[in-house]
């Protein structure tokens, strides 16, 4: 009896004639000069080929041996999404990427109704990443959107709900090239220019305008500037540090300090303790803030805009509009605020400080210069990009909580001007 493997075929060096080969079943396949692009098209082709048989094979062997409640892809989908919603969980909440796994799950329950997981192959999943350029996704989305269906083959195989060989058939469908398919790209995050924040920020409410001050000097992410409360700022040495309650990366048992230098401290002390103003002496208990309260709270800066309107008011208030709250409204004030509303609060104010650019330019005949869009996490890019041009890499690694120097490489801007200056002498 023939014995069979499972083993991918390797790719190997022919050093008498220097060409590449691979040997399947006993027999030598030449694949022309070893590390052509060529040669290694041909590789792959031998592969997906070997596995698109492996699979055919494995599909008429289950479709005949299938009993009628053979498994779907909707109900590996529902089985795979009751797991996820246990597993991507931080402090009871789902998150961020549990949501997309639900609308991954959503979108493949509306695809696949009813199709056998043992017929969902190669082909099928060309088929699903071709749907998703016709929608216009970006290129990353659907190679994350195509990552959740493998894990989620994945996971069936290890519970004994879907064959081995169907998740490897799978993984011979690489993700989408950059320039090799129609897919979108994604323009990059770049950093946001000081001009445009400093026109922005008097359009902002006053607590968010200090949350992107105080973002913007200490690099942290939009949910850590979120989440501050006094608890969590060890406020006993001349750098504050700030370690966030929950953090991105903390399910990698990795710890994430956010350095807090004398301009953010002015930034964040009156919301520690409101009202105090002799920031030089030591904070009095009586003064400070709930130590477990958020310092950016969305109900106290609505509180503050209604004072400032009956402070700016000219009219006498009729005894009609004393009480025109609600006792009990649908939609309080949020006690803190999140990512989404962060972010929306500051593209409300950029619509509104550009339709005030407009006017001004149309009053005064000129071009108006409009601000362009910008979102929280530009303010990281920001200032690891300062930080790299002042003090290095390693400095906006360490200051950013990145394990790796690629990684903060994403978010730093190089300063070529050093290259500039380099090539000016020798060039």
């Amino acid at each position: 009896m023939p014995r069979h493997s499972s083993a991918v075929p390797r790719y190997c060096l022919h050093k008498p004639t220097g060409q590449a080969y691979v040997r399947v079943r006993g027999k030598f396949h030449y694949l022309g000069p070893f590390g052509s692009p060529e040669s290694n098209a041909a590789y792959q082709a031998i592969v997906e080929n070997l596995a698109r048989d492996a699979y055919r094979e494995l599909v008429g062997e289950a479709v005949n041996a299938a009993p009628p409640s053979m498994l779907t892809v909707v109900e590996l989908a529902a089985a795979y999404l009751d797991f996820a919603d246990g597993y991507y969980r931080k402090n009871g909440r789902p998150t961020d990427h549990g949501r997309f796994v639900q609308r991954v799950m959503e979108l493949v329950t509306d695809q696949y109704d009813e199709l056998p997981v043992v017929r969902f192959g190669p082909l099928v999943f060309q088929e699903l990443q071709g749907k998703l350029i016709e929608r216009r996704l970006s290129r990353n989305t659907i190679n994350s959107t195509c990552g959740v269906i493998r894990r989620m083959f994945r996971w069936g195989v290890s519970q004994e709900k879907v064959p081995e060989t169907v998740y490897r058939a799978l993984a011979t469908v690489g993700g989408l090239k950059r320039g090799r398919t129609a897919a979108r790209d994604r323009s990059p995050v770049l950093p946001v220019s000081d001009q445009d924040i400093d026109v922005t920020l008097p359009y902002l409410p006053p607590i968010v305008a200090d949350m992107v001050r105080f973002q913007r000097l200490t690099g942290c992410r939009p949910g850590e500037v979120c989440a501050v409360r006094p608890c969590d700022v060890d406020r006993s040495g001349e750098v504050w540090e700030y370690r966030p309650e929950s953090h991105k990366t903390e399910h990698h048992g990795r710890e994430r300090i956010v350095f807090i230098g004398p301009q953010a401290q002015a930034v964040l002390l009156p919301y520690i303790a409101p009202g105090y103003t002799f920031p030089c002496l030591p904070l009095p208990s009586a003064v400070l803030r709930d130590a477990e309260a958020h310092c950016f709270s969305p109900a106290e800066s609505e509180q503050k805009r209604r004072v400032e309107q009956r402070t700016r008011r000219k009219t006498r208030v009729q005894p009609s509009q004393r009480k025109r709250r609600k006792a009990r409204p649908k939609r309080a004030p949020s006690t803190r605020y999140s990512k989404d509303s962060y972010r929306r609060a500051i593209a409300k104010a950029i619509r509104k400080a550009n339709r005030a650019i407009e006017k001004e330019a149309a009053r005064e005949g000129i071009e108006p210069r409009l601000i362009q869009s910008w979102h929280p996490s530009q303010l990281r890019h920001s200032a690891a990009t300062e930080i790299r041009k002042r003090f290095g890499l390693e400095a906006a690694q360490i200051v950013l909580g990145h394990s790796k120097a690629d990684i903060t490489q994403v978010y730093a801007e190089r300063d070529f001007t050093l290259a500039a200056a380099v090539m000016e002498k020798i060039g």
